[in-house]
């Protein structure tokens, strides 16, 4: 080897020491930073299980999270009977096959009416890590989350007792229910509501960022790792960080308004406080924002620069953003869409 060839070959590998020297450091700055892994095998089961527990889910019973109680869970999540009128499941607004969500601005209910404050859908995916649920944060847990749009009018405007009614009414699902929670369970609008939450919480999509902050440096590729540290250093991580990069309540419009405000009237909590959605799949969940105004999530960066943290974030800089957005991309779980159980003669008939 010549000594030019020599000198070439001594700058790459110093350059190759250098980058992998970088590289862990990001994935220390990344933590510091307060963003966290999903959890995997045994400690992702303890932690689903410990959220039911906490959650109060299936109350009187054993949440085991067991194979009966996810099956069922996602019978019921698929089942359109829920609703009045018998066309709308909860994976009509939150699309297992469209990154858990309805790829609408405002989410579309009963007698195709929109949501009265022109509310987008979040997405469902990996929804078990939000401290709280709903844009207003009114529920805590994925089982009252579930309540909510089953009962509101403009959704599935179903009536508990009517649920319950339905569901009791078809003899396969009471059997099920049985097999899952005993023979003794009593079959009420909670429990409902509580086992479609327990298939919820198995929809947990890790992907390369995942493994990227557990110590694998090569996860990312350079423009990706390029794009999370200018991401930490804006100060994103401020509201998106955790294990969900968001879920947790915090102010909007910090800086200055947000252009759209105005788009259904949504005020957020009474503090004015409003959920930060979260960032795994976000480059399959458009349109953004709480009201769904934004389809590029390159301008939806540069309005959450100005709007929350009174910067300006370039084009350059967004685009940059966007291309580590793309390592949020996760490994969804394989869901094979059920069958489900007949109707009687005593099931409730649809209204409209």
């Amino acid at each position: 080897m010549n000594k030019l060839a020599l000198l070439g070959s001594i700058a790459a590998f110093c350059a190759i020491s250098a980058w992998g020297a970088t590289n862990q450091e990001l994935i220390q700055k990344a933590k510091a930073a307060g963003l966290e892994p999903i959890p995997t095998g045994n400690a992702l089961t303890a932690y689903q299980l410990k959220k039911a527990k906490e959650s109060d889910l299936a109350t009187g019973y054993n949440p085991k999270m067991t194979k009966a109680q996810i099956e069922l869970g996602k019978k019921l999540y698929f089942d359109p009977r829920i609703s009045s009128s018998n066309l709308i499941s909860c994976n009509t607004c939150h699309n297992l096959a469209l990154g858990g969500v309805d790829v609408v601005p405002t989410a579309i209910g009963a007698k195709w009416q929109p949501n009265t404050q022109h509310l987008n859908s979040p997405t469902v995916y990996n929804s078990v890590f939000n401290m709280t649920q709903f844009w207003d944060g009114r529920a805590h847990n994925l089982g009252d989350q579930a309540q909510g749009p089953i009962q509101n009018p403009v959704e599935m405007a179903a009536p508990p007792t009517l649920v319950v009614e339905k569901i009791t009414s078809i003899p396969a699902y009471v059997d099920e229910f049985k097999k899952a929670y005993g023979n003794k369970v009593k079959i009420d609008f909670k429990l409902i509501a509580d086992t479609i939450a327990m298939f919820e919480e198995t929809l947990v999509t890790p992907s390369r960022y995942d493994d990227f902050l557990r110590g694998n440096p090569k996860a990312l590729s350079k423009q990706e790792q390029e794009g999370l540290d200018i991401f930490i250093d804006k100060g994103c991580i401020a509201c998106h960080t955790g294990i969900n990069l968001g879920g947790s309540m915090q102010p909007f419009g910090v800086v200055k308004p947000y252009q759209f405000a105005s788009i259904g009237n949504f005020k957020g909590d009474a503090n004015g406080l409003v959920k930060v959605p979260t960032l795994r799949n976000i480059a399959e969940t458009m349109p953004y924002f709480h009201n769904g105004q934004y389809w590029d999530v390159k301008d939806a960066i540069k309005e959450m620069g100005a709007i929350q943290l009174g910067i300006n974030i370039s084009n350059e800089e967004a685009k940059k953003i966007e291309t580590f957005f793309q390592s949020l991309t996760g490994t969804k779980p394989t869901i094979i869409y059920p069958v489900l159980p007949p109707v009687t003669d005593k099931t409730p008939k649809p209204t409209f």
